[in-house]
């Protein structure tokens, strides 16, 4: 039976006028276990006869089949598990990729046909053995001779079976001594039933063969046989498990995972410098988003410091307002009538007044609230020493007052108990009941102001006179939508008073503006950080596709054993997919390290991190590798082997 069947086979390369006819007219045939020498000087078209033999190259013209396949009419990927199924190569300069162990560069052909781990490690380690290896199986090409490495190579040539094999010159890097021993074992493999064929210039090489194809001009000039064509002996066939199509690829995706770890392993330095504009990337974004939700929560708890789900009316029509000031409209019936509506949890009338206070020898400038005993739960004050006054020392006007912390520090520097002391404000007593803890807030009045709270029963009375309040605060219900009781209240008091001379503030509205505006300029300084990650991206491309050039010798190699494009494709994609997720990683923990140097300098508030930001991250991590690691990976998958076979 023949295993090569050659038929007016002829190959042209380039076009035009530099058009060369390589091959002329190409006919033989080779039985299964012949020993065949093609013999013929440089540029007389051996090689690229090999190349077409060992489908790494098709014919311009005629008709090539191996094994009774033609490969004329097979995909590139047809092609790749033909050579991986039946044809093992034996090269000259040995093409054993260097980040892999002898024994992992003589399993490498198994991983693509579907061979179980375990399987072709044990295969790969018996063939060394019995080359005389066993002691060299875990040494990489480097640590090996010429000798042992095309030994190697052999063992690789055998690894899937090895019907066909093939070798290049198997002699022209070795010594007198290797030679003769590489000659040796290929005519043991003959013996047990291989198909050899092999491309030389040497005769001497040549005489081991039974059958002699010489070559010349790309023409065939003299076939000759010099011992009798041998009768084929069975070969035993390596038997395998079935195993599932969803397992096999299961472990190439492994290996090609293992494979990618060891080539960024291998240029730390540059992996390191193309994961830069991604860690940058991911760092900014990271951060901002951390820095912008922390900078929102610290917003927000000042404005509940304000006061939580509340509504304040005021008289006038906005803060701008300069007449507001001589605007009396609202009273105590209002906010009365307020208190009994469903949509209002509770209400309190506030009245302001600036004063002279007066206690000892101290006369200083300070502001009195008028309030009523709900107005602290609902502004969210807690006291610190003493107690707040009660609902009926407002009814009975009680001379009552409670001081903030800033007042407390400046009548009582010494830290003296100023519960039951008596202070004078525009010439009223007051007894202080309770002291205000410290409030840090960023809105509303001057904090450095003094502020005294008591009775608006008592501010009103007994200080200012008037019937009139400054503004009512209202807490609305937490099962009511504070719009929606914005709406309501503002029509019930434009009914009582005919027209709608005062204006409302809705603590909902503002936390609602001031999260709508940092998520706006979270958005758009997240939007700046995404530009760093793409300008990475692109840097991931660049290297890629210089890592693509330096391995295209790798890339024949492996498609010379079988790889088809979607395996080189995988590697390659995975390579790029890795650096972007580890870069992404190592961009997060640059995040946290800028936010522990953040809390070092800044002590108003924290950078707030949060799980979702980081999860995108790296997902946008994943798919930069993706997208920028496509075309460069692509490009790998699609190379011509014997193209890049013979790449320097």
């Amino acid at each position: 039976m023949n295993i090569i069947e050659m038929e007016n086979i002829n190959r042209f390369f380039g076009t035009g006028a530099n058009r060369v006819h390589v091959l002329k007219d190409i006919s033989f045939s080779v039985a299964e276990g012949d020993f065949v020498a093609i013999i013929g000087q440089s540029g007389s078209g051996k090689s690229t006869l090999m190349n077409i033999i060992g489908c790494l190259d098709v014919q311009t013209s005629g008709s090539c089949r191996i094994d009774g396949k033609d490969t004329a009419t097979m995909s590139p990927d047809q092609l790749a598990a033909l050579r991986g199924k039946y044809i093992g190569f034996i090269f000259q300069r040995y093409n054993l990729l260097s980040t892999l162990s002898a024994t992992e560069n003589v399993a490498l052909p198994a991983v693509y046909v579907g061979m179980s781990h375990a399987a072709r490690t044990k295969r790969a380690e018996n063939l060394l053995t019995e080359l005389g290896l066993e002691e060299k199986l875990a040494n990489r090409p480097t640590e090996l001779s010429g000798g042992q490495q095309q030994r190697v190579s052999i063992a690789r040539a055998l690894m899937n079976g090895g019907s066909l094999i093939l070798a290049d010159e198997p002699t022209g890097a070795l010594d007198s001594k290797s030679g003769d021993n590489v000659m040796v074992i290929l005519e043991e493999l003959n013996r047990r039933g291989h198909t050899v064929i092999v491309v030389t210039h040497d005769h001497k090489v040549a005489a081991h063969a039974s059958r002699l194809i010489e070559i010349k001009d790309g023409r065939i000039i003299s076939d000759t046989r010099n011992t009798p064509q041998p009768t084929p002996v069975p070969r035993e066939k390596e038997k395998q498990a079935p195993r599932s199509w969803l397992r096999n690829r299961m472990d190439q995706f492994s290996e090609a995972f293992r494979m990618s770890v060891q080539a960024i392993l291998s240029h730390k330095m540059r992996s390191l410098l193309t994961m830069l504009g991604i860690i940058i990337g991911i760092a900014s974004v990271v951060s901002v988003v951390a820095l912008g939700k922390g900078s929102q929560e610290k917003i927000i708890a000042n404005i509940s410091a304000m006061g939580t789900n509340t509504i304040d009316v005021y008289p006038g029509t906005g803060f701008g307002d300069r007449l507001s000031g001589r605007v009396k409209t609202l009273t105590v019936a209002d906010a009365e009538i307020l208190g009994r509506q469903t949509y209002i949890d509770s209400v309190t009338p506030n009245t302001t007044k600036n004063g002279s206070l007066v206690f000892r020898n101290q006369t200083l400038t300070a502001q009195i609230n008028g309030v009523g005993e709900q107005y602290f739960a609902v502004k969210a004050m807690n006291k610190s020493q003493g107690r707040l006054f009660l609902r009926q020392e407002v009814r009975s006007n009680a001379s009552y007052v409670v001081i903030d912390d800033n007042t407390y520090q400046k009548l009582f520097p010494g830290k003296e108990n100023p519960i039951g002391q008596v202070i004078l404000f525009n010439r009223q007593p007051l007894i202080i009941l309770g002291v205000l803890e410290k409030q840090d807030v960023s809105f509303g009045p001057n904090s450095d102001t003094l502020k005294l709270y008591a009775p608006y029963t008592t501010v009103m009375k007994k200080i200012t006179g008037e019937k009139h309040i400054s503004s009512i605060t209202a807490k609305i219900k937490d099962s009511v939508r504070p719009l929606m009781a914005e709406k309501n209240l503002t029509a019930l008091l434009t009914a009582r008073h005919g027209k709608q001379d005062f204006f409302t503030v809705n603590t909902d509205s503002i936390k609602k503006t001031i999260e709508s505006t940092t998520g706006t300029m979270r958005l758009l300084i997240s939007g700046i950080a995404v530009i760093s990650l793409v300008v990475g991206g692109i840097g991931v491309m660049n290297i890629m596709l210089v890592s693509v050039t330096e391995r295209t010798r790798e890339i024949g190699v492996r498609m010379a054993v079988g790889a088809r494009r979607i395996n080189i494709l995988e590697q390659f994609l995975i390579e790029a997919v890795l650096i972007c997720i580890v870069g992404g990683v190592l961009g997060i923990l640059f995040s946290y390290l800028i936010g522990i140097v953040f809390s070092a300098f800044v002590k108003d508030f924290a950078m707030s991190y949060s799980a979702s930001s980081m999860v995108v991250a790296l997902v946008c991590s994943s798919l930069i590798g993706i997208l920028f690691g496509f075309v460069p990976a692509r490009n790998a998958s699609r190379l011509n082997p014997i193209d890049a076979l013979s790449r320097e």
